[in-house]
């Protein structure tokens, strides 16, 4: 009964992880007005017929502060690759130069930066959706568990325990948008 209830907690945590490293992942697709190749991450190409990542068929590389270059392997993607990215709603504008595409990062408008810190805010909501689906899993499993012969004051117990780690993890989320907001709101 013990490992069975360790499982749940381990499995809750470990959801709950999953939750917030698909944020940030999200969250480094939304840029701050500085060029970043991981901004590009999403991008997939028609590579041959097969739908591929653009990592796995270009260099992508940051020349500056405001600019991101994409040197493909073989010229004959250039232009895929450049459809992809206006493609990509990512707001961005690649330029082909025959060699390598430009994408040259705009300031942010103050407009522009609000619109990011709720699509941010969007994206912290749906990792603490994924959060309170642990924890219903876990309570779930608790209560199955109670049906099996678990005291009704362990299973509190460890309700009580699964809600502190649901805590935590929110205030994981929370800390994280603060600083991403920080981070699209500096000037």
């Amino acid at each position: 009964m013990e490992e069975d209830i360790d499982l749940i907690l381990d499995t809750t945590r470990e959801s709950m992880e999953n939750s917030l490293d698909h944020l940030n992942k999200e969250l480094t697709k939304i840029r701050a007005g500085k060029a970043n190749p991981s901004m590009l991450d999403g991008i997939m190409i028609d590579y041959y017929g097969a739908m591929t990542p653009l990592a796995q068929v270009a260099n992508v590389g940051t020349l500056d502060a405001r600019t991101i270059t994409v040197q493909p392997w073989e010229k004959s993607t250039l232009e895929p690759i450049e459809r992809a990215i206006i493609n990509s709603n990512l707001g961005l504008n690649p330029q082909n130069n025959g060699e390598m595409i430009i994408i040259n990062i705009p300031q942010l408008t103050e407009e522009r930066r609000l619109a990011l810190v709720k699509q941010a805010k969007a994206a912290v909501e749906d990792a603490r959706v994924g959060i309170r689906n642990a924890r219903r899993e876990a309570n779930d499993e608790v209560k199955s568990l109670q049906k099996d012969g678990l005291s009704e004051d362990r299973a509190k117990s460890i309700e009580e325990e699964v809600q502190k780690i649901t805590d935590g993890f929110n205030a994981k989320a929370d800390r994280i948008m603060e600083a991403k907001e920080a981070d699209i709101m500096k000037v």
